[in-house]
């Protein structure tokens, strides 16, 4: 637990007493061999926090202090002579560093691994400390009228101190206070240490959870990749963008009015295929049905998957569906789109997250996880660089060989075509197969699918009772862990049989999706730390897909990176060998021009 000695009047401003230690400003050219001394080497964890003045360091025992406009100097002559584990409260210090042309190895990122520990997405610190310490998350105290320095009304005690009598988080702390001196800040970076070393714990403790500590150090990797895509952006030729984009909707508009008569040509178009009453519009569900019911179609919503197989019934259903792709254009994927996002060097950006919150994938804003498949034209590698290009075969349905430890299921993989096996040991098409392995994923029960299910039952026990088992604590509201140990939060109490039935669904995905999600992240945080030595970047994570951008003359060697990573990365994942990944990389100049 922090304790804090109030400094004596003897200490000087350059060396303050924290903790029982003294620190002292280094400068930055002494930062590692004080650091080498000190006994941080390969591995050994060392926080840092940084402030707008000042930046600390704290391992075992010890803290010190850099001036700011040192620390991106320190820290890079840290890493290249030491490479420790940084640990640090969340991305926002990766986030400066990498501004600062400061990229490190590896980190332990508080703030995923507490997603990881307890679900959710709200990961500040007074919450990560009261869930490590077991205190009601709803007495966490909260700012009222007292200022950030402010002890008054503190049940008396030591306003210094970051923690409060009762055990929680200081909330002048929390709220700001941490940062006002380098003596708090300090503190702070200690504090981090030794929540680090509590979330440490209670990963290692939970139970038949064995790829808990490889999956939490890979989450906290993938957060320092989610600071580097979202500064380096993705090489897009803006031309050709604009091009792809008239195509969809016509030529740019000059003003306001050309806007609303190329909205209304696209409009025509569908409409001409029905009678148009007064106030018709297209982007309104239920008159769009209405049209639909006009012309004999009747169904109980719009969606594209329903619509699909009525598109040659009437040519109001192909025209709607043509409409919605251009419309999609028109309102996110246009010109302002493509003046909003992509800057002058040609890069398009957007924020990124390592954990969408539930299953764990990682996620990206402007767009970056829904381009059209058209655009992916305009993604092209920029001169004298390639892309290299690989997606997972068969990720989701591997997976749940693995964590399921189905021995039947796991011999299937060892072909590059999964499918093929399961569907000569269930004696059907191969398509059949397929849907028969999705639908035991997905709980689909009827149909086809339902059919070939009773072959997985005699086929797979073992992985169709660990989907059951998941399914049934949905079912129940039981919240659930994936096999890196993600907890999965199932939420409600609603026991009507359509909300149980889609818990359960959900939580059978889940466990697969969420297991899924975590292979692929120690995968891409392994390519990352492997192809760094050859300028390579990765500019792409999309679900079991990435896209690396690399210098033209070793698009090879890293594609064969790419491939040789992803063994060793399930390896730390999932010690036992017992399935096979396959990944396929390609070198392209553009994305289109990818395979899968």
């Amino acid at each position: 637990m922090i304790s804090w000695e109030k400094p004596s009047d003897a200490e000087t401003d350059s060396v303050t007493r924290v903790c029982g230690v003294s620190l002292i400003f280094l400068a930055a050219e002494d930062m590692a061999d004080t650091l080498r001394d000190a006994g941080i080497g390969r591995g050994s964890v060392l926080a840092l926090t940084t402030s707008a003045t000042t930046a600390a360091l704290a391992a075992e025992g010890q803290s010190w202090s850099l001036n700011t406009n040192t620390t991106a100097v320190a820290v890079q002559a840290v890493e290249a002579a030491l490479r420790p584990r940084w640990v640090w409260w969340s991305n926002h210090t990766a986030s400066a560093l990498t501004a600062s042309g400061v990229r490190v190895a590896t980190c332990w990122d508080i703030s995923a691994v507490h997603r990881l520990l307890f679900g959710g997405w709200s990961a500040e610190p007074a919450l990560v400390w009261a869930r490590l310490h077991d205190l009601s998350v709803e007495s966490i105290p909260v700012m009222g009228q007292l200022g950030l320095l402010d002890g008054y009304g503190d049940e008396g005690s030591n306003p210094e101190n970051p923690v409060r009598p009762g055990g929680h988080l200081r909330p002048e702390w929390t709220h700001g206070g941490w940062s006002a001196t380098p003596a708090r800040l300090e503190v702070w970076a200690t504090l981090a240490l030794e929540t680090c070393r509590l979330q440490q714990r209670r990963i290692t403790a939970l139970a038949g959870r064995n790829g808990a500590v490889a999956t939490a150090r890979s989450e906290s990797a993938a957060e320092l990749l989610c600071t580097e895509l979202g500064f380096d952006g993705l090489p897009v030729d803006v031309d050709r963008a604009a091009e792809i984009i008239a195509l969809s909707i016509g030529p740019r508009p000059r003003n306001d009015a050309e806007l609303a008569e190329a909205r209304t040509r696209r409009d025509a178009v569908v409409l001409s295929h029905v009678r148009v009453s007064a106030g018709m519009d297209l982007r309104n569900p239920t008159h769009v049905r209405s049209m639909l019911m006009g012309v004999g179609i009747d169904l109980v919503d719009t969606r594209a998957w329903r619509l699909e197989p009525f598109r040659t019934a009437h040519p109001l259903v192909d025209a709607l569906m043509k409409w919605r792709k251009a419309e999609k254009v028109a309102t996110t994927y246009g010109y302002t789109w493509l003046d909003t996002h992509v800057g002058a060097d040609g890069r398009l950006r957007g924020a990124w997250t390592g954990s969408d919150g539930a299953g764990g994938r990682m996620t990206a804003q402007a767009g970056l996880h829904n381009l059209p498949t058209e655009m992916r034209d305009a993604v092209v590698a920029e001169y004298g660089h390639v892309f290299v290009h690989a997606d997972l075969g068969q990720i989701e349905p591997r997976v749940l060989a693995a964590v399921s430890g189905d021995s039947a299921l796991a011999a299937a993989t060892t072909s590059d075509d999964l499918y093929a096996p399961v569907a000569a040991r269930l004696g059907v098409e191969r398509a059949v197969a397929k849907v028969a392995v999705l639908a035991a994923m997905y709980g689909q029960t009827s149909g086809t699918a339902g059919e070939a299910l009773r072959g997985m039952e005699s086929a797979y026990p073992v992985a169709m009772e660990f989907l059951r088992v998941a399914d049934r604590m949905g079912q129940s509201a039981q919240d659930i862990r994936t096999y890196g140990g993600r907890l999965v939060r199932m939420g409600g109490r609603d026991n009507s049989s359509a909300v149980m039935a889609a818990r359960g669904r959900f939580a059978r995905n889940a466990v697969i999706q969420g297991a899924a999600a975590e292979l692929f992240k120690a995968w891409a945080v392994t390519v990352r730390g492997r192809v760094a030595p050859f300028g390579a970047r990765i500019v792409l994570c999309l679900h079991d897909e990435l896209l690396l951008h690399v210098p033209a003359e070793h698009g090879a060697v890293v594609a064969q990176l790419l491939e040789a990573s992803l063994a060793d990365a399930a390896q730390r994942w999932m010690p036992d060998g017992a399935v096979r990944y396959v990944a396929h990389a390609s070198v392209i100049n553009r994305w289109s021009e990818a395979k899968g």
